[in-house]
């Protein structure tokens, strides 16, 4: 018989001790992590599990630390609040399709039709989700109904980050009230009422990566039905909506299908000023909707707006009440669009090496029309044969020079000398 040394006996004997702990302890806290196993959360999709996060996020809370919620289903039938300092973490680590639906899954049932009930998780200062997947499982495609919001952050410095909403009727709210630098992250998924909500915000808010897409509730396993859910989508669904929120930075953001894909309001706050790049509104309504921004404006640059949904499909209308400047660079417009871009504001619009295009056969309207404010355009290309541009009665000034076009470009004035038309590619 081998002689086995006395000393490796000892090492083998207190690893297997140590390892007979560790078995016996599934779900203990470890170093600021507060498993919601050791709080009583079963994760079997038919115990209601509210309680028993909420008593780990607020155990986290003491000290701050990260609540942890392993792979499984977990019921949640109420609201989730999550303390300042508290890091709720599931398993993804980047968001996920609901084919197979795996992870750590919310089943998330309350405030069904109230959408003025607490969100599913209620963030304050200093906190962040992470790593869930969100499920209302009792949501019917052929008998939509309003639920309250996903997430609502207010205060300061609160993050939703690697999370996938796969049937959420309202997704993530920012304010009204104040709150500052909010993180909205590689958030991917279905939205069916309204997708991101932004405002009373008065310091830099940050939206990147973020994908709206009736592709997550296509599926059969969650209960989808593709031609339902778009339906519902094209006729309802604003995707990002911006109140007040000061220098929000929002990149390689996109939404498919909707109604409006963006859309800038005034709330009782006030309006939004920004940079939005990179972003995206496919088979559109209306991709952008302005109906008042701040006074230095809307900065779009790198954006694909296809609008070719509904009756009248336009992708950027500027609404009357919009005395702010809005300015488009390098955005490119396709599809079977009646208009690009139709604007009653009162401040400034400008396009800067933009690609307009409709392809709508047998379309007679321009596909830039202006009736208030201050036009420049300049550096664009109308690839169809529709008229370019018509400066109606009403705009105060234009300025339409180096532009080319399919067939030239066509251009209407009816102001006169208040507008300045150089150098720009003559109709055929």
């Amino acid at each position: 018989m081998q002689h086995v040394p006395s000393g490796l006996v000892v090492a083998i004997s207190c690893l297997a001790i140590t390892v007979s702990k560790c078995a016996d302890n599934v779900g203990s806290n470890l170093e600021g992590v507060h498993d919601v196993r050791s709080f009583g959360a079963r994760a079997d999709g038919v115990t209601d599990d509210t309680e028993a996060i909420q008593k780990a996020c607020d155990t986290a809370a003491k000290q701050g630390g990260v609540v942890s919620i392993p792979p499984g289903k977990y019921l949640v039938n109420g609201s989730i609040t999550v303390p300042p300092g508290v890091h709720i973490k599931g398993s993804a680590a980047a968001p996920q399709y609901s084919e197979p639906l795996v992870g750590s899954i919310i089943l998330a049932t309350g405030g069904r039709d109230n959408e003025n009930a607490p969100a599913l998780f209620e963030m304050g200062n200093s906190c962040s989700v992470t790593g869930l997947v969100i499920y209302y499982p009792e949501q019917n495609v052929k008998d939509i109904r309003p639920y309250p919001w996903t997430f609502h952050l207010k205060g300061f410095d609160n993050t939703v980050e690697h999370v996938t909403l796969v049937n959420s009727y309202n997704g993530i709210r920012v304010g009204p009230e104040p709150n500052v630098r909010h993180r909205i992250r590689s958030v991917y998924g279905c939205t069916l009422r309204r997708g991101i909500f932004v405002d009373g915000c008065t310091d830099i808010g940050r939206i990147d990566n973020v994908q709206l897409h009736g592709h997550w509730w296509w599926s059969k396993q969650v209960g989808g039905d593709s031609e339902l859910v778009n339906k519902f989508m094209i006729e309802n669904l604003e995707a990002f909506v911006f109140g007040r929120t000061d220098w929000e930075y929002v990149t390689n953001t996109f939404v498919f299908p909707t109604n409006i894909g963006y859309k800038f309001i005034q709330t009782p706050s006030g309006a939004c000023n920004g940079q939005f790049c990179g972003i995206g509104s496919d088979w559109s309504q209306r991709c952008i909707v302005v109906e008042a921004i701040q006074p230095m404006g809307l900065l779009i640059t790198n954006a694909q707006l296809v609008a070719f949904a509904g009756e009248n499909p336009v992708a950027v209308v500027i609404e009357k009440t919009c005395t702010g400047s809005v300015r488009l660079v390098n955005c490119a417009f396709w599809g079977p669009s009646i208009q690009n871009v139709v604007s009653h504001g009162q401040g400034y619009l400008s396009l800067s090496d933009c690609y307009l295009s409709s392809g709508r056969e047998g379309n007679v309207k321009p596909l830039v029309e202006v009736d208030g404010g201050k036009l420049q355009i300049r550096g664009c290309t109308f690839a169809t044969a529709e008229q370019s541009i018509a400066v109606r009665k009403g705009a105060k000034s234009a300025i339409i020079t180096e532009n080319n076009g399919a067939k030239g470009v066509s251009i209407a004035n009816e102001i006169g000398n208040a507008a300045i038309i150089e150098n720009n590619e003559p109709p055929e």
